[in-house]
């Protein structure tokens, strides 16, 4: 049976969000993207999204699910920001408790 974690997302280099992406830093973040869109039409991945500061305190968080620890363990360690170094990440088992039917997506940002 899947249980449901979470994994929050930290950029190694603030500056990124101020300043700008490098070239490595900018293929990175689209393939971490692209690898989020495809868990997501798997039904691997429940929401993603991130803080829309640009300090110390930005973070990202994807609510996945998945089969063991481990292979929760395998998903956030496959994630491109991740693996080429771009970004820290902290995985932690969770459970959402309460989920609205209203579409976030629908609502004005």
């Amino acid at each position: 049976m899947a249980s449901q974690y979470l994994y929050r997302l930290k950029p190694v280099r603030i500056a990124m969000l101020t300043q700008g992406l490098t070239e490595q830093e900018a293929a990175a973040v689209a393939d971490h993207f692209a690898y989020l869109e495809r868990l997501t039409a798997q039904g691997r991945v429940l929401m993603a999204g991130r803080t829309q500061t640009a300090d110390e305190h930005t973070f990202g968080i994807v609510v996945f699910v998945a089969d063991s620890d481990e292979a929760a363990h395998d998903l956030m360690q496959g994630d491109p920001a991740l693996s080429r170094g771009v970004m820290t990440a902290e995985l932690f088992p969770f459970r959402i408790a309460l989920w609205s039917t209203a579409n976030p997506l629908d609502t004005p940002r």
